[in-house]
């Protein structure tokens, strides 16, 4: 059964943010908090981690349109094309933020992803995801949890999503109650940003 701790958001506890870390490292799977919707997450180092999450999510991992969590925008050139100064300067605009940014892939990513063309970057708002990502040195590799029930597509309290995950993840953060929207994903790939799905963060960055 998973493992269930408060971390406050305006004051991350360093002892609490190291058990993640420690429990990231050995290849588990953790629930904790964005400035969105909570998230799924694993070590992007550990191939069998990832494997689990695929399984969980019923998607081949080479599949899977993952997003890559980093603590800020010095991680990108470790999976991402070189950019230009425009696509910078939209990313240093809206991150950290509620925004996942489609950026060409490079041909250093991990195994698992060799094959994208392009790959999902996440630097959000929030202080417990930021501080676990910085203390790993390295992205986390995380997806959403969805809910079931289809009137509520994400879920909120943190207790509840632990009583439906406890079995499936290895700890489960409680970081306050989560959003319901999404964030907003736009893809800098091409020529043009082209907005894929509108969520919480406001499209019109340009």
């Amino acid at each position: 059964m998973a493992e269930f701790i408060k971390i406050y958001e305006d004051k991350p506890n360093e002892a609490s943010i190291k058990k993640v870390v420690d429990v990231l490292k050995n290849g588990g799977l953790v629930i904790y908090p964005t400035d969105t919707v909570y998230g799924l997450g694993c070590d992007i180092t550990n191939t069998k981690a990832l494997e689990r999450i695929a399984k969980i999510k019923g998607i081949k991992l080479e599949k899977a349109n993952f997003s890559f969590v980093c603590s800020d925008l010095s991680n990108l050139s470790d999976y991402v094309k070189q950019i230009d100064t425009a696509t910078f300067k939209i990313l240093k605009r809206a991150l950290p933020g509620p925004y996942t940014f489609i950026l060409p892939g490079n041909n250093d990513l991990p195994k698992e992803f060799r094959k994208k063309k392009t790959v999902g970057i996440r630097i959000p708002d929030n202080c417990i995801a930021l501080e676990i990502v910085k203390m790993l040195g390295n992205p986390i590799v995380s997806t959403s949890i969805h809910d079931d029930d289809e009137v509520l597509e994400y879920s909120t309290d943190p207790e509840l999503i632990f009583e439906k995950w406890q079995h499936l993840v290895d700890l489960v953060i409680d970081g306050g109650y989560g959003d319901n929207v999404g964030s907003t994903i736009i893809d800098l790939s091409g020529y043009e940003p082209v907005v894929i799905r509108e969520g919480k963060g406001d499209p019109d960055i340009f």
